[in-house]
């Protein structure tokens, strides 16, 4: 076969093997470009090289993968943007500082084990930085005790006992019962029966829809998942990691 210019024996096979994809059957349009013999030959060459030097697949592969991580992040940083409203809104719990130059959205089940190793976490995190504002999104995905979890905190709000009742329940076994959650309310002091009542209001379960459907949004897929600045990480992270992504928000301008 003939090529009008010159390639490197490295980079040849990677252009045959582009070449081959877009030319075989399954494309017609583009099958002309090569004759039965071409092909044959460019895969000889294709299975020569990767016999040669097989570390030209994995580079290849890693290639993929970071422009699918760049395309990702561009399309993750797009979806935060244009929802930025719904992230932040007057009806959400805030823990540190309201007026912090950073927010962080923490997206977090009651019932979650990364959530509960997360929490220690970030309470030393705002005892040592006081410019955080904390935001909590709370996101039932685990089942039936999730859902009775995240109704509790939400109803407890109205009473200002959204954060105590919050640290109480993530302490609670994971598979919380309405006793449980009884137990724990009133021992904080708060008006169990007033609590009870607003566990079934309409605008409860609006809220938890609310940030299901921002969470699908975002393409949330699990908690705890962060939101700081334009970036989602998902999972648990430790305290150093934690103190790293705020400052990097914070000097890209929160």
């Amino acid at each position: 076969m003939r090529w009008p210019f010159r390639l490197s024996a490295r980079l040849l096979p990677l252009c045959l093997l582009g070449a081959t994809l877009v030319a075989v059957p399954w494309q017609p349009a583009r099958a002309e470009a090569f004759t039965v013999s071409q092909r044959a030959e460019i895969i000889a060459i294709i299975r020569d090289a990767l016999k040669q030097d097989p570390s030209i697949l994995r580079d290849a592969v890693v290639a993929l993968q970071a422009d699918d991580t760049a395309r990702s992040q561009t399309e993750s940083r797009a979806a935060i943007a244009a929802s930025r409203d719904a992230l932040v809104t007057p009806a959400d719990p805030v823990a540190g500082n309201p007026a912090g130059d950073v927010t962080i959205v923490e997206f977090f089940d009651t019932r979650c084990p990364y959530c509960r190793k997360l929490e220690p976490v970030m309470a030393q995190f705002l005892t040592q930085d006081h410019k955080v504002r904390l935001v909590y999104k709370d996101l039932p995905i685990l089942g039936p005790a999730s859902v009775l979890g995240t109704r509790a905190l939400i109803a407890a709000q109205k009473q200002g006992g959204y954060e105590k009742l919050r640290e109480a329940v993530m302490k609670l076994p994971p598979d919380t019962t309405l006793p449980m959650i009884q137990a724990a309310a009133e021992k904080l002091g708060l008006d169990w029966t007033r609590l009870a009542r607003d566990m079934d209001d309409p605008a409860v379960q609006a809220r938890i829809d609310a940030n299901l459907q921002l969470a699908h949004t975002l393409a949330i897929q699990g908690t705890p998942a962060l939101v700081v600045g334009s970036d989602i990480i998902p999972g648990a992270v430790d305290l150093s990691e934690l103190t790293k992504i705020v400052a990097d928000a914070r000097h890209a301008g929160g």
